[in-house]
């Protein structure tokens, strides 16, 4: 089997992405056989669990605070709702629901706690349990793992060079120390970014360092399409074709052949062929459902179809790690220690950023 590295250098993976494309799909779909059940995919449910009012000045985002974007927010879902959502993506064929709040950080209290009892809920339907809620501390993951979390999700979003020009909210080490903290527990770890946003193809394969030189490299990497919104900072960046995201699995794959690719945004603009050839270079993970947090993904029924026209077969929850036990609020060897870290503020101005931002304050007041 092809050897797991963790010292790939930025130009080799260049060398990689920028193959002929038939050369690059060959070894790509060797190597994901080699790993993988190529007629296998995980189909996993997104949940935005508590949209909007995020306070962070991602470019891409939506449901930042600051830009006018017209996405309804609303609090914290109770228990029951996600308990319901749940059940109805185990219907569908889902293996995992990955639960997003549009937080900077975890903050200790009552919204935490009943995040976690969320996640013990859907643990004992038998459902891989995946969070997205922003940066965290060590005892906080240890809380996510004893409630029987198995997945967190911190995306880089992009290169490390590139990452200042999309936010200037929170650093890049940022991220590295909520992966380090997710590492110290036994919940695995779901990390990868977004292509489209006017990153160069260096900055691409920077990303791809970043993640293939962890070690372990994290077990889930989505690769997302910039889907622009009107109002954020990125609204007017030219669509991704479709040759750019395969390009992008397919090296994904060769730098990280043990990890689950996943395709998340963007889908609904890619043809059933172009997702095919997605799958064919290594991608074996989608979001199903008609959204994602926020913006549009195909109905679970199309997806569905082209399953059965690919002959692919929803992958089964827990295949590639054990169902985590779920410890009760009661008896859970940790508590909340009411931490205040300091995540950092980097402070410098992005100008598409400010722009957006302004923009937002006119249409506010008109």
């Amino acid at each position: 089997m092809t050897e797991t590295r963790h010292n790939w250098t930025k130009e080799e993976i260049l060398e990689i992405y920028n193959k002929p494309m038939m050369d690059l799909l060959f070894e790509a779909a060797n190597i994901h056989r080699q790993y993988h059940d190529p007629n296998t995919v995980q189909v996993s449910t997104l949940l935005s669990i508590k949209t909007g009012g995020c306070p962070e000045d991602c470019g891409y985002c939506p449901q930042a605070a600051r830009y006018h974007t017209d996405i309804e927010g609303n609090d914290l879902m109770s228990v029951n709702q996600v308990k319901a959502q749940a059940l109805r993506a185990k219907a569908s064929g889902s293996s995992r629901v990955c639960m997003g709040a549009a937080w900077r950080n975890v903050k200790d209290g009552p919204e935490f706690d009943q995040v976690l009892e969320m996640v013990r809920t859907i643990n004992k339907l038998d459902m891989e349990v995946c969070c997205t809620l922003g940066m965290l501390t060590e005892n906080q993951a240890q809380r996510l793992a004893e409630a029987g979390l198995y997945a967190y999700n911190h995306n880089l979003d992009t290169s490390e060079e590139y990452y200042k020009e999309v936010i200037s909210t929170r650093g890049f080490e940022d991220r590295l120390e909520t992966i380090d903290n997710v590492r110290k527990t036994n919940v695995t770890v779901c990390s990868g970014g977004i292509i489209g946003m006017g990153e160069k193809v260096e900055d691409r394969a920077g990303m791809l360092v970043a993640l293939s030189t962890l070690d372990p490299q994290p077990e889930s990497v989505p690769i997302n399409a910039l889907v622009s919104v009107d109002g954020t900072p990125m609204e007017n960046e030219k669509p991704v074709e479709i040759w750019e995201m395969i390009r992008m699995v397919a090296t994904t794959r060769i730098v990280m052949p043990k990890t689950q690719v996943r395709l998340s945004a963007g889908r609904t603009s890619m043809s059933r062929e172009g997702q095919a050839m997605c799958f064919f270079a290594g991608a074996n993970s989608i979001f199903a459902g008609d959204k994602l947090l926020t913006t549009p993904n195909p109905d679970v029924n199309e997806d569905m179809e082209m399953f059965k026209t690919l002959g692919l077969i929803p992958q089964k929850p827990f295949v590639k790690g054990a169902q985590p036990k779920t410890v009760a609020a009661e008896d859970s060897q940790f508590e909340a220690m009411g931490e205040k870290p300091k995540w950092s503020r980097p402070g410098h101005k992005i100008d598409r950023n400010e722009a957006a931002k302004e923009k937002a304050k006119v249409l506010t007041k008109s």
